[in-house]
């Protein structure tokens, strides 16, 4: 997308809504003929954050069908998950917290 910003939000704020927003995995095609400028900026809970979908998103209404899709969590537990598995699909870091969560 020429002169865009590209915002792609977390998987944080995916869990947050309960799905309603989706993080994507994020991949760059360059062409070699045109220069390309990228400027990252990451927003992060405290490690102690404990994430989890907003109770008024998980609703009937919501299309969740009145049931909470994401786990609770704690943040650092989600990204010492996340740095096992950085470059895989994230819908198994949230099984992997699911299962993680419930052997605790």
């Amino acid at each position: 997308m020429r002169h865009a910003i590209v915002v792609n939000i977390g998987d944080q704020l995916e869990v947050i809504t309960n799905g309603r927003y989706k993080s994507v995995m994020h991949r760059v095609l360059t062409r070699p003929e045109e220069n390309r400028m990228s400027i990252a900026s990451f927003y992060n809970p405290g490690a102690d954050a404990v994430i989890f979908p907003a109770p008024a998103l998980v609703t009937a209404e919501s299309g969740s069908g009145g049931r909470q899709t994401y786990p609770k969590f704690v943040f650092e537990d989600y990204m010492n998950l996340y740095v096992r598995h950085k470059f895989e699909a994230k819908e198994p870091r949230f099984e992997a917290m699911k299962s993680a969560i419930a052997t605790a």
